[in-house]
């Protein structure tokens, strides 16, 4: 089986953006004042794993990059060296620089080569050493390596397994690593097990090397290099005791031709030997960001993400396929030969194939949740970096990070958290010295959550700072035009005036800064909440924070919906978004300021008539026999005015803004049982559009 190499890349991008994620975590959990050994090993060897796939891959400049950056580690690790404030920084900067490098492979682009040199510059000056450690480019050659044994060094016997090849591990990379140690090694290739050349596979290995080690070289140093291929080969690490002499240089200078010839790649090459050490040279005195590596195939849609799944979940999967195929069988074998006293034995068929395709529609949904940990694990370092930026001290707690929810809700809403989060940061907590004359502690508090409620998943944004102020945020809409000059702030509720934040174009920034002040973001972040069918709250006190409550659906793919009838047309109500359903009292009716609201249990709901709202004709002011349906969104209820209430039914959603053009007031659509066709309302759209052109009607406020 031929391998593919464009697969094994993809996997080793994924592979290394785990490792980067693992050395970021790392690096902001450790305490400069009291550093974790056990911390630094797991951020060393998310380093060296990281050099050594991109060795495999021949992605020289990120393997060379992340050289400089696993020699001071293992400084500290070795306790030569304390990783200071500053270090970290430096090597956080490293990682940034190492993501960079991999998506300019990836998209097959080029990237700005400035700051990897900036960060090798820091590097370079923490370890005292102006000028760039040697490089794997750099090792001495093979054939310089004295070819004669001496007493105490190390002798090391690495025998690849054979489908070594298929892990996207190569031994080439682990002889230069060893050529890279103190004091160089010493290389001899043992070719004997080489079969035939009409029985050679070329995707196999066959060959295994001698190597002699400078004994003063730590073994712990010798075993690391093969931290990655210790359970893909046979080897042996021995002290040689008596020193030897008459080493066949022959063998050696073949070693050295072997590496040279397998430079390029894990199989044999036909390029000479001298060719490629003369490109390598060049590659390497280059200074450009321009990639040398072969770049993988252009990615269709469909490869550019993927998702990892517990092996529990694929196996009942499995059985659920396993079962539905008995039943599938039984089904076909009553068709074939079936007579009335087999009805029902038929029904029972038919219910167990329901039941079958339920089990098996959440056993694929569950599938698709992750845990929102995905998105809450970048805050740690945006919180660190803002907090650095605006001379802030700032305190991170997460809660609830397990909380599972749906891949492409967890995708859409990373960037709404990233708004919500730098306004805690900039607008939300006062600086120390502000914190501490209020008698606040001078760290301020940044609280992200995230629970179930109902069917949906609540995620809430909050901090302890100044809260939001009511009279600024009402004298800014006013400038702005955002209500009406006669609306005193006295006859706004504290939700009418907090919604305003999310108008376009608002900000009470004073100042135009890198991280804020240009009214660009929170309009942004409630469209796409919106658009994913959730609402976002404001709750907020005086000197004691603001809170941002966002509310969710747990997945885009299925719902449980009502069905309901409109002018001949059917139509899906969510069914998490149904508060009850009523006949009619015409009694109950009221109108104020051109709205007609109904009065149910001393409260009083706008009644939204659908007929009208979607252009199918007028309803009439006889409203007696029509059904209202109350639904909410947030903390705002509308009636929805139906001719008739029918069943209600799981819907699988399609996107009617792929397929079509995106529609106000419909998040999606379906089809039915019967081949038709049924539009799913968006409740949070039709309410918040409904409710602002009553608002506009009426003359209150503008944009709420």
């Amino acid at each position: 089986m031929a391998m593919d190499m464009d697969q094994l890349r993809r996997i080793f991008y994924e592979e290394c953006r785990e490792n980067l994620e693992v050395l970021e975590r790392e690096l902001l959990a450790l305490d400069p004042e009291a550093t974790d050994l056990e911390s630094i090993n797991t951020i060393f060897r998310a380093a060296h794993s990281i050099k050594g796939g991109a060795a495999t891959f021949n992605l020289d400049d990120i393997s060379h990059f992340t050289h400089d950056m696993e020699t001071l580690l293992d400084e500290a690790r070795e306790g030569k060296r304390q990783l200071d404030s500053h270090t970290i920084d430096v090597l956080l900067r490293g990682g940034d620089c190492i993501l960079s490098m991999l998506e300019s492979y990836e998209n097959d682009t080029d990237y700005d080569s400035s700051e990897r040199d900036a960060v090798t510059e820091a590097l370079n000056a923490i370890m005292g050493n102006e000028a760039a450690a040697p490089s794997e480019a750099q090792a001495p050659d093979v054939a310089d390596v004295p070819a004669v044994s001496v007493a105490g060094e190390w002798l090391v016997g690495f025998e690849p397994h054979p489908d070594m090849l298929f892990s996207g591990n190569d031994p080439v990379r682990i002889l230069r690593e060893l050529e890279a140690l103190p004091g160089g090694a010493d290389i001899v290739c043992d070719p004997s097990a080489l079969p035939d050349f009409t029985e050679l596979d070329p995707e196999q290995l066959f060959l295994k090397w001698q190597v002699r080690v400078d004994g003063h070289v730590p073994r712990e140093d010798i075993e690391a290099i093969f931290d990655w291929v210790e359970d893909e080969c046979e080897l042996s690490i021995t002290r040689n005791e008596e020193a030897s002499a008459g080493s066949s240089s022959t063998a050696t200078a073949s070693a050295s031709e072997n590496i040279a010839a397998s430079d390029s790649a894990p199989v044999a090459s036909a390029q000479p030997a001298e060719e490629q050490t003369s490109d390598k040279a060049q590659t390497a005195s280059k200074s450009s960001s321009k990639k040398t590596a072969p770049k993988p195939a252009a990615k269709s849609d469909a490869s550019v993400s993927s998702i990892r799944v517990e092996i529990d979940k694929v196996d009942n999967l499995i059985n659920l396929v396993g079962e539905l195929v008995i039943t599938q069988s039984m089904l076909a074998e009553l068709s074939s030969n079936f007579s009335p006293e087999k009805l029902e034995q038929l029904q029972s068929g038919l219910e167990q194939l329901m039941q079958n395709t339920k089990e098996l529609q959440e056993s694929v949904l569950d599938i698709r949740m992750l845990p929102i940990s995905f998105a809450f694990n970048r805050f740690p370092r945006l919180i660190r970096d803002l907090s650095s930026q605006l001379g802030k001290r700032v305190e991170l707690m997460i809660e609830g990070e397990s909380t599972e929810l749906d891949k492409t809700v967890l995708e859409r809403i990373s960037d709404p958290l990233v708004h919500l989060v730098r306004n805690a940061v900039d607008h939300g907590l006062e600086s120390p010295e502000e914190r501490k004359g209020k008698g606040k502690p001078e760290i301020g508090l940044v609280h992200l959550n995230a629970y179930h409620q109902g069917g949906s998943i609540v995620i809430e944004v909050s901090d302890d700072g100044a809260g939001l102020n009511k009279e600024k945020i009402w004298q800014k809409a006013l400038d702005k035009g955002l209500i009406s000059d006669d609306l005193p702030i006295d006859e706004l509720t504290d939700t009418q005036v907090f919604n305003l934040v999310f108008a376009p174009g608002f900000s009470t920034a004073e100042q135009v800064s890198d991280v804020s002040g240009r009214g660009v973001g929170m309009d942004v972040v409630r469209r796409n909440i919106e658009q994913l069918g959730g609402n976002i709250d404001v709750h907020s006190a005086p000197e004691k924070g603001s809170t941002f409550k966002i509310s969710l659906p747990l997945t885009l793919a299925i719902l449980d919906g009502q069905l309901v009838k409109v002018a001949g047309q059917v139509y899906v109500v969510p069914l998490i978004s149904i508060i009850e359903s009523i006949q009619i009292d015409s009694q109950q009716i009221k109108t104020a300021s051109g709205v007609q609201l109904y009065r149910l249990r001393d409260e009083n709901i706008p009644i939204l008539r659908l007929k009208e709202e979607f252009g199918l004709g007028h309803c009439g002011e006889d409203l007696d026999k029509q059904l209202l349906c109350l639904v909410e969104a947030g903390d705002k209820k509308v009636g929805l005015l139906l001719d008739e209430l029918l069943g209600q039914q799981q819907v699988v959603i399609k996107s009617l803004e792929s397929n079509y053009t995106r529609v106000a007031g419909i998040s999606g659509a379906t089809i039915l049982g019967d081949g038709s066709v049924s539009l799913i309302l968006d409740i949070q759209g039709l309410i918040t559009q409904f409710l602002s052109r009553v608002s506009d009607a009426s003359g209150h406020i503008a944009a709420a």
